[in-house]
């Protein structure tokens, strides 16, 4: 049996990366899926590849930042699919890297905006859906720099410091009502967000240095990514609940170092 089987599902930044993998392999996995993405042709085409593997989805194009927007998706997945049991709240943005001092208010809200306040607003309507109907999953999207400094830039960091503590206190608030509410944490993963860098890394003749500082010596992909979120929208994960769980090659289990040379 697929592990999403006759569940409905909504994915937000479905329309690259993790967002995509994510909602592929949902569907993949027997989910009906809502796809929602302000990136109209990126979402068509994440679409085309779910119903051409056979598996059914809508597009939903939105802000997951606006509250319209994400109310819509959800009741795009009542009219559609009939309920919803699963949210996968992954739209982000990368903002702006200058130094601290150096930032704009104006870059600050707009990374809020999307990287925390859009997870609150699924949180906020998706839930009461989640409840009524008996329990379900909501997975949101931080990362590493959300942990710990250094990983990201300033407004990007502190977004994602406040989704791991929203996931925290959302499921704490929705004790009792059979709605878990999880975070994963990427690593370095090759996105359209972290595409510069590795496009700079890989003109520089560099490529092999990029993850060089996690265990395994490597970026990570993707789908790497989606499989944890499966795991964290399906029934398996009964039992995780409030927690932010690192995917980054094991990056953030030490303090910053200096890498050996394999022996």
């Amino acid at each position: 049996m697929k592990r999403l089987e006759g569940k409905r599902a909504i994915v937000t930044g479905a329309a690259s990366g993790i967002g995509r993998a994510s909602a592929q392999l949902f569907a993949a996995e027997g989910a009906s899926v809502v796809v929602m993405d302000r990136e109209k042709s990126g979402l068509a085409d994440t679409v085309e590849r779910i119903r051409g593997a056979g598996g059914r989805c809508v597009a939903s194009v939105g802000d997951s930042g606006s509250e319209a927007d994400v109310r819509r998706a959800v009741e795009r997945a009542q009219a559609e699919f009939g309920g919803l049991d699963v949210v996968f709240a992954n739209a982000g943005i990368g903002g702006d890297r200058a130094p601290l001092l150096e930032q704009s208010v104006e870059n600050w809200t707009e990374v809020l905006r999307v990287n925390l306040i859009g997870p609150f607003l699924a949180i906020k309507h998706a839930a009461p859906v989640l409840v009524a109907a008996g329990g379900g999953s909501i997975v949101c999207t931080a990362s590493v720099a959300g942990l710990r400094a250094h990983a990201g830039g300033p407004a990007y960091s502190a977004s994602k410091a406040g989704v791991i503590n929203l996931v925290q206190t959302a499921a704490h608030q929705l004790a009792g009502t059979g709605v878990r509410v999880n975070a994963i944490c990427p690593g370095l993963i090759e996105t359209g967000m972290t595409r510069p860098l590795f496009e700079l890394a890989r003109q520089r003749g560099t490529s092999e240095r990029i993850g060089q500082l996690n265990p395994l010596r490597r970026p990570g992909r993707p789908e790497e990514i989606a499989r944890m979120a499966l795991f964290l929208a399906s029934d398996e994960a009964s039992y995780v609940n409030g927690q932010a769980i690192a995917v980054d090659g094991g990056l953030s289990s030490s303090h910053p170092f200096v890498p050996q040379r394999p022996a």
